[in-house]
């Protein structure tokens, strides 16, 4: 589906100027001053694969006559055909009642409308927003449209990326939250599945190898909807031989893509293994949500156990934020209680942030404990933006963001990890530096310049004569 942007606000607030900016066009008629757009305009926009349709409409002051109110009524009809709504206001201007006037019908419309201060350009980006701020909107952008500045954050935080396509995707074939159950060969993964659905549904038997293809089952429990994905199991590569288990494993590692939330099974009774750890890792590598089950937990008797619990603890504790569940497959002891965790790390994996929250956030953490310096330069990290989810993906915008160690990148994905409550599922972190605006820039002397320059050389060159003179007497 194409979504649908409409670009509101009052007259000279730079609509037309986005609208160029966004179609990369020349469609829309620019001038300033107020009222030169007055039918809605539509034009088609493109960015990373995924197109958008942008409607510019003309100004609205609430107090229209005349050919101005036929204006309005167009302006208030692109908010009924859009999907989203930009409500453009000028960061120079500061608040108006007509920009109140626009916010409440927003709101009374119940459309997905984002405020974006335009003009921020040649001021303080906070200080221009800070007005703008008491209208109640979640998520604020600040732009300079006319230097095509903000723009491509704007468009990175309302546009699908090619992952939330393809997810998109995935939840018209798979509905509900999808499980992939996932672990080395004879673990336990089908049992579980079959006690997860309350019937027989997948072949239980006690041999590796018994599933061959991965089987993806929906089912409803307690009114939501779950697709259950049952795995072969995978061993390591130096034993796989059969042609046979290589696709399988395979279709376990598309699983994994697939699900929301994958839970790891390990047997308690041979421990923690590496080709355990290989599978986290593959999990984490792909941002999935995980949850750890270690099955055959029955009939071990408490030495074992606490041997068992201790491994776990200590070779998964950079895995703090994943629940660790020690279950009994067979005889169904903890399975039940392993919903709640799915539940938690689906909400987690899926959640929608403002930008405002984040900036927030990121300024709390910055004030707590400063980015370092960098060639006697302070790195600045200016405020930050949801890019995504399944995985978490916040982007962070700043200067010298290259040059961030790996120490400061952690203490953020610690500190929002904390402050957000995500549980289970790994967040990622993508650091954006501004552009040099005269990057690849001649710069070209006026001829006023270039005799000052010369004048200045050639004195120069004086100086330095008398100098060497001097010092040979």
């Amino acid at each position: 589906m194409t979504p649908v942007i409409a670009l509101v606000g009052r007259p000279n607030v730079g609509k037309s100027t986005l609208f160029n900016q966004m179609t990369r066009s020349r469609d829309a008629l620019v001038a300033d001053f107020p009222g030169l757009t007055r039918d809605r305009k539509y034009g088609e926009g493109n960015y990373e694969g995924q197109r958008f349709i942008v409607i510019d409409t003309g100004g609205l002051t609430g107090d229209e006559v005349g050919i101005d109110a036929e204006m309005a009524r167009q302006s208030l009809q692109a908010v009924e055909e859009a999907d989203i709504v930009l409500f453009l206001v000028d960061g120079r201007a500061g608040l108006t009642g007509g920009d109140e006037m626009i916010a409440d019908h927003l709101r009374r419309s119940g459309k997905q409308a984002h405020l974006v201060v335009n003009k921020t350009d040649g001021q303080d980006p906070d200080v221009a927003a800070a007005d703008f701020f008491s209208l109640g909107f979640e998520s604020t952008f600040l732009i300079a449209a006319s230097h095509n500045r903000g723009i491509r954050s704007l468009l990175e935080t309302l546009l699908p990326s090619e992952e939330e396509r393809e997810e998109q995707d995935r939840a018209e074939r798979y509905p509900g939250i999808r499980i992939g159950v996932v672990g080395r060969p004879n673990v336990g993964k089908s049992t579980l599945v079959n006690r997860m659905l309350g019937e027989d549904r997948v072949v239980v038997y006690d041999m590796p190898g018994t599933t061959r293809d991965s089987v993806y089952i929906p089912y409803e429990r307690q009114g939501e909807k779950y697709t259950l994905i049952d795995t072969a199991g995978v061993r390591r590569r130096k034993n796989v031989k059969e042609t046979v288990e290589k696709f399988s494993i395979i279709k376990t590692l598309q699983a994994i893509d697939d699900a929301h939330v994958v839970i790891l099974v390990i047997d308690a009774r041979e421990g923690l293994v590496d080709q355990d750890l290989h599978l986290i890792g593959f999990v984490l590598d792909a941002g999935r949500s995980l949850v750890i089950a270690v099955n055959k937990w029955d009939g071990m008797d408490p030495e074992e156990r606490a041997r068992v619990k201790e491994q776990v603890q200590r070779r998964l504790d950079f895995l703090d934020y994943a629940d660790k569940h020690y279950i009994s497959a067979l005889h169904g002891s903890g399975v039940g209680v392993m919903y709640d965790s799915v539940q938690d790390c689906y909400e987690s994996a899926m959640a929608k942030w403002p930008t405002n929250r984040l900036t927030a956030i990121l300024q709390d953490a910055i004030a707590q404990h400063q980015p370092p310096m960098v060639q006697g330069r302070r790195i600045k990290l200016r405020y930050a933006h949801q890019g995504g989810s399944n995985p978490p993906i916040i982007v962070v915008h700043g200067n010298q963001v290259e040059s961030l160690p790996g120490a400061y990148k952690r203490y953020l994905e610690n500190t929002f990890r904390k402050v957000l409550k995500v549980t289970g599922s790994p967040i990622r972190f993508e650091f954006k530096g501004g552009d040099n605006p005269f990057a690849g820039k001649v710069d070209r002397l006026t001829p006023r310049q270039k005799v000052k320059k010369d004048n200045d050389l050639k004195k120069g060159r004086r100086i330095r004569k008398t100098r060497q003179k001097s010092v040979k007497r």
